[in-house]
């Protein structure tokens, strides 16, 4: 069962970014959809954990201060990179499937739905068990390459920067750990602060499309 919940939710993200790619649906209802399924179906399964080698305070502050300084490098890399149009188009892209809806409601979907199920899924389920077939480097390297594989289906150059790096970083953070609380804290911090305040060429607007529509 459990193997079967992990090909299954791997394949699903995977999907879900084709149908967004092709517009088709939107990086909400596809990835909320896919990710939020595929969290279910790992808690179900009774082997997701929090934090069993470290005391769950210092897993979630960790997991917050990693997440600021990801914020801080990523907002660096993003301004000086988007000067090549092709990355700066795609994160244009990306802000733009707000559709509409306000700032509150973008940051529950993102940091609340859509962050914490993939780490529930892919930190929590997918790394939890390579480590046990395996051992826990070897499972958190295999997750972090499952997961850059998964997110590549995006075609999307900023998404694909982010799960191969953010990717290492969570996937680091559940191996020190062993459970899924500091990536899960990371993940969601890191999300909500490049929503609230996404890095953006100067020469473009800076606020979200989420938050000028709910002006």
């Amino acid at each position: 069962m459990v193997i079967a919940v992990m090909v299954a939710g791997a394949v699903a993200v995977a999907v879900a970014w084709r149908l967004i790619a092709a517009k088709r649906v939107s990086v909400w209802v596809g990835q909320g959809v896919a990710t939020g399924g595929a969290a279910v179906a790992a808690l179900a399964t009774g082997r997701v954990e929090l934090s069993p080698r470290v005391e769950w305070w210092l897993a979630a502050l960790a997991g917050l201060g990693t997440g600021l300084a990801l914020y801080g490098a990523t907002f660096a890399f993003v301004v000086v990179v988007a000067r090549w149009e092709r990355f700066d188009r795609h994160v244009a892209e990306i802000y733009g499937q707000a559709g509409g809806r306000s700032l509150l409601v973008t940051l529950v979907l993102a940091a609340g739905l859509v962050a914490p199920g993939e780490e529930v899924f892919w930190r929590g389920l997918f790394q939890g068990r390579l480590a046990d077939a395996t051992t826990w480097p070897a499972g958190a390297a295999l997750t972090w390459f499952a997961y850059a594989m998964a997110n590549a289906a995006s075609g999307s150059l900023p998404i694909i920067a982010g799960a191969v790096v953010s990717g290492a970083i969570w996937g680091a953070l559940a191996l020190w750990t062993h459970g899924v609380l500091a990536s899960l804290v990371c993940h969601s911090s890191w999300t909500a602060l490049m929503i609230a305040a996404p890095p953006r060429r100067r020469d473009r607007p800076t606020d979200p499309p989420a938050r000028r529509a709910g002006r």
